[in-house]
């Protein structure tokens, strides 16, 4: 009789046999090493060299800290989706109701701001075109519908304030100081949206006038805007660094806009009809208010950070408050 067990799976090795795998030489082994020691240091360097850089420029480390905590791109694709719904109500109604001078002076205004031409020239023309399309568009729009788009504009006011408050870390301002001031905002930049055409001209003189021109209105604007929107919180003289670099910006942005978004927007047209008209638009309102929000941002922080804090008497900006998990 057999008493040995019978095995019935495979030979298993001896307990502390060699490891699987091919063998590992002494060259491996040293490449080992030396990756090692190479990625060691590259840590270090970047760890010394970010800390020279909050040493030497701490102005550049509070302003990624400010944008990372502000969220900007949300609040920008939020800002640019506002005021794409405010905008194209407030220009219907203001094609139903506004006299026809008024109307010709926006289409040149918008042509100029996009140096339109084409199937997109073509389709403003038609919305500011009188005739019976007045009567109709009356009574699409009707007098309650003018009012209330008016009114529903102040969602992109109330959008531009929480992005002036989160710049200069202000709480909510009470309504009754604030209601006022977001109609006031929005029918301003309604008008000078209709001014664009002529400032941008140089009144008929050309760009070598319209470009310092734009830019000095739109530095006055931006100004005035955070003061309206900061319900006066803040003194004017802070604001200004904001107002020139959004100003700048901004001016710089719609010079190139005028090289592709006519193009952009044809061929939107061409293959997508109205929705590629639309997707187009949204795009461009989102890198517009992107750029208002970082500069908007970084203007507030190098305001606050030595040395402009010391010339505009501004307190020095306080270490970002840190969240805790929840």
């Amino acid at each position: 009789m057999d008493l040995m067990p019978h095995q019935t799976g495979p030979p298993s090795g001896p307990p502390n046999g060699p490891p699987v795998g091919p063998p590992v030489g002494p060259r491996h082994q040293r490449l080992r090493r030396a990756l090692r020691v190479r990625q060691r240091r590259l840590v270090m360097t970047a760890v010394s060299a970010r800390a020279r850089t909050e040493r030497r420029l701490p102005v550049l480390t509070t302003l990624t800290e400010r944008l990372v905590t502000a969220n900007v791109l949300d609040s920008a694709t939020r800002l640019a989706a506002q005021l794409f719904l405010t905008t194209v109500p407030l220009l219907f109604a203001l094609a139903a109701f506004a006299p026809q001078s008024v109307r010709d002076q926006m289409l040149d205004s918008l042509r100029e701001v996009f140096g339109l031409s084409g199937n997109a020239a073509q389709q403003l023309r038609d919305l500011a075109s009188g005739g019976t399309h007045d009567e109709e568009l009356r009574e699409t729009t009707g007098l309650i519908g003018a009012l209330m788009a008016v009114l529903s504009a102040t969602s992109c006011s109330r959008a531009m304030t929480r992005t002036c408050q989160r710049a200069w870390r202000l709480p909510n301002a009470p309504v009754r100081l604030t209601a006022w001031r977001w109609l006031a905002w929005v029918l301003s930049w309604l008008a000078i949206l209709i001014l664009q055409g002529p400032l941008r001209s140089g009144f008929g003189v050309g760009l070598w006038l319209g470009v310092p021109v734009t830019f000095v209105v739109s530095t006055c604007v931006w100004w005035w805007t955070q003061h309206l929107l900061l319900a006066a919180r803040k003194p004017w003289l802070p604001l200004l660094p904001a107002a020139l670099l959004t100003a700048a910006c901004t001016s710089a942005l719609s010079l190139t806009a005028r090289l592709y978004m006519s193009r952009a927007l044809n061929r939107s047209l061409a293959e997508y009809g109205s929705l590629g008209l639309v997707l187009t638009i949204l795009t461009w309102l989102i890198v517009f208010c992107t750029t208002i929000t970082v500069t908007i941002t970084a203007g507030a922080v190098l305001a606050q950070e030595p040395p402009l804090n010391q010339l505009l008497g501004v307190e020095q900006l306080p270490p970002a408050p840190r969240e805790g998990g929840s």
